[in-house]
């Protein structure tokens, strides 16, 4: 490597919603090693980097940015583009969370929301900032849902995300499974509705098994239908995601739904896990809503 590539600046930019975990994926990076400044206003970034370029230190850096100081999204992205162009290394990570989640945080916390006020109610005020941040969602390299998540688990997704440089990171596959009728999961990049399986809800002594039990993953998987899904998702999935690495994506989050994300999905996900494993990757699985209540 070069002496002026180690020297490039290595920028990540933290946004996302108000009370989606800024502040903890702030300090996280700051435990790493970071130099980190919160709410920095975003005509300061390129004289940051500059300055960083220019001293020979801090070469990873790390600016949180929301609602507080960002005025102009696209605008924002823009700049973030021309460094690119520029030649600086720049990443985004973006942090979201459920609607009804941040209502609860900030109505637990009495904390302020940064767009809430002069007649703008809370609900309203998350949606405005949904809408305001979408450009930097559009251009993250990561997205990370915080709503199931505690400080200490934000902490650490957050430090996977920053482990190891883009040129030596494979590409981190996370499979997902989750119940429609708790809402979709803002951080998948690829949802795959299995609703259309046969339903072990409806067998009396399945009901109240989930598709991490054999009888359930049984009945799920011997059944034709599953056989000739499995028979195209599964090869679809290895044509798509050495593509994905090479288009420069470094976690990729594939979500897998039934109606309440307790049977079908769960068994379709820990089939999708094992199958990757067997390629030579390492993705993680989780079953967002396996212990919400079954009705």
């Amino acid at each position: 490597m070069s002496s002026e590539l180690s020297q490039t600046p290595h920028l990540t930019v933290v946004t996302g919603l108000s009370g989606s975990g800024i502040s903890t994926a702030i300090h996280a990076l700051e435990d790493l090693g970071y130099f980190c400044v919160d709410n920095l206003p975003p005509p300061l970034v390129p004289k940051l980097m500059e300055l960083a370029r220019d001293s020979q230190q801090g070469q990873r850096l790390a600016v949180g940015l929301d609602a507080r100081g960002v005025k102009n999204a696209r605008a924002v992205v823009a700049m973030l583009d021309d460094l690119r162009a520029a030649g600086s290394r720049v990443d985004i990570l973006f942090l979201d969370s459920q609607e009804a989640v941040l209502l609860r945080r900030f109505s637990e916390s009495r904390r302020r929301h940064p767009m809430a006020g002069k007649g703008v109610s809370l609900l309203d005020a998350v949606r405005a900032e949904r809408e305001a941040m979408h450009p930097f969602r559009d251009a993250a390299q990561s997205l990370v849902d915080t709503s199931d998540l505690n400080v200490h688990e934000c902490k650490r997704r957050v430090q996977a995300f920053a482990e190891g440089s883009p040129e030596d990171r494979a590409l981190a596959v996370s499979i997902l499974s989750f119940g429609f009728r708790h809402g979709l999961p803002p951080d998948a990049d690829i949802v795959w509705d299995v609703r259309f399986l046969p339903n072990p809800h409806f067998i009396p002594e399945l009901h109240a098994l989930t598709g991490l039990d054999e009888p359930v993953r049984a009945f799920v998987l011997e059944k034709p239908e599953t056989q000739a899904f499995l028979l195209h998702f599964l090869p679809l999935l290895d044509l798509v995601l050495p593509q994905y690495q090479v288009e420069g994506k470094r976690y990729l989050t594939v979500a897998l739904g039934c109606t309440a994300g307790k049977h079908r999905s769960v068994a379709l996900a820990e089939t999708t896990c094992e199958h990757l494993r067997r390629l030579g990757l390492s993705p993680n699985v989780r079953h967002r809503d396996i212990e919400k209540v079954n009705k």
